[in-house]
């Protein structure tokens, strides 16, 4: 088990780390802004429940053995940039689509469908993302202390302590978010336009950041 200086001392990493500028708190914005808070927030879920494959592959050994080998590593990174290209298509096909309501997006109006699709886009983004794999890979090991027990279950319980604590900067960004992209597209129906193309351009900026950084 986990001593309170472990806790302690890995979430106050964790919480920092998270509310760096990246890939998944930029997502979880964009999609709050261009959408509704419980876009941000299925996302931002999706996200998080991504985080289990990868403390399970770092537990395991499984993380060790991908980023040994290039060619397993080189997959993973194209199939993730070719994921956000192509959500970034999707975007910037909906750039003329006129808004279904006016004045400030009701939440209530999303079909239960979508909030799900973007569950499942979140997870996608996650798991598909090889930078994810080898950042759980360096972090986790180094609040483990193998002298107090099994080495895997202290990364399972430092895994769910980093998923906790994303769940809850993530949806506190969606929902600042979300409140920032209504007052916007309250303004102006040209905003709708606008956050569409700088989503799109965010999603591609993510893969490209993803093929050679």
């Amino acid at each position: 088990m986990l001593d309170l200086n472990q806790i302690i001392a890995f979430l106050a990493a964790a919480v920092v780390l998270t509310l760096m500028p990246g890939p998944d708190i930029i997502f979880v914005t964009a999609q709050s802004m261009t959408r509704s808070r419980r876009s941000g927030i299925a996302v931002a879920l999706g996200l998080c429940t991504g985080l289990i494959a990868h403390t399970a592959a770092a537990a395991l050994g499984v993380s060790a053995a991908i980023a040994a080998s290039q060619a397993a590593y080189q997959i993973i990174r194209a199939l993730g940039a070719a994921y956000l290209l192509y959500i970034a298509w999707k975007a910037w096909n909906s750039r003329n689509r006129e808004s279904s309501v006016n004045g400030p997006r009701s939440d209530d109006a999303l079909p239960a469908e979508s909030l799900a699709a973007l569950y499942r886009r979140g997870i996608l983004m996650n798991i598909s993302n090889p930078k994810v794999l080898l950042f759980f890979l360096a972090l986790l090991p180094q609040f483990v202390r193998p002298d107090t027990g099994s080495v895997a279950w202290q990364m399972l319980q430092l895994g769910l302590l980093f998923m906790l604590q994303s769940v809850v900067i993530f949806c506190a960004v969606a929902v600042l978010a979300s409140l920032a992209g209504s007052s916007l597209t309250r303004r102006s129906s040209k905003w709708n336009r606008n956050l569409a193309i700088a989503e799109s351009i965010i999603y591609v900026v993510l893969a490209a950041n993803l093929l050679w950084l």
